[in-house]
């Protein structure tokens, strides 16, 4: 889950930092620009491109907004990003709104976090700070996760070391349906 949220960030910061490097076009659109008072809107901004270890993505927003007074701020509006993922699968991102700080690479995702991915599993997060630098994510807010195999939820969650370790806290409830195929075979 980190990966898809620094894989979502990424796109957007390549949006708005990346140079055009010579004759080679970055594959972007930012659709309209529209500049009122200190604040400049990209109206559309879309993205498509491949990580690191060639896993596509693709970004889009409805809009993005940056204050000139506040260069290193971007506040962000109907957010989707499609990532594959090292197992093949599809992770689709969806948040409301989001704000994302240059300086201190942190994402802050707001207003109905929506995570689904075609292996199965689906969470829903009423908000998220992810540090991208280090790949953790933290919401103080309650989450729930869906598994192909029963659900989580709780009033805390913290994702560190890239993935690997996901800690829940605070009113944690876990449902497990066992698989009636593996129980059956273990009868037999």
């Amino acid at each position: 889950m980190p990966a898809v949220i620094a894989a979502a960030l990424a796109v957007v910061v390549a949006v708005n930092y990346m140079p055009t490097i010579g004759a080679l076009r970055l594959p972007a659109e930012l659709g309209n620009l529209v500049i009122k008072g200190t604040k400049v809107t990209m109206q559309q901004p879309r993205i498509s491109g491949y990580t690191a270890d060639s896993r596509p993505y693709q970004f889009t927003a409805k809009s993005a907004e940056q204050d000139i007074t506040k260069p290193d701020v971007m506040e962000l509006h109907q957010i989707e990003a499609n990532v594959k993922m090292q197992d093949d699968s599809t992770v689709n991102v969806v948040s409301d709104s989001g704000t994302y700080d240059v300086k201190s690479e942190m994402l802050t995702l707001n207003d109905a976090v929506h995570l689904v991915s075609t292996s199965g599993f689906e969470a829903r997060l009423n908000r998220a700070v992810i540090d991208v630098h280090k790949g953790n994510v933290v919401s103080e807010q309650p989450v729930w996760i869906k598994l192909t195999n029963g659900e989580i939820s709780a009033k805390r969650m913290e994702v560190t070391e890239s993935g690997a370790v996901i800690r829940f806290s605070g009113g944690v409830a876990t449902t497990i349906i066992p698989d009636h195929g593996s129980s059956q075979a273990s009868e037999q």
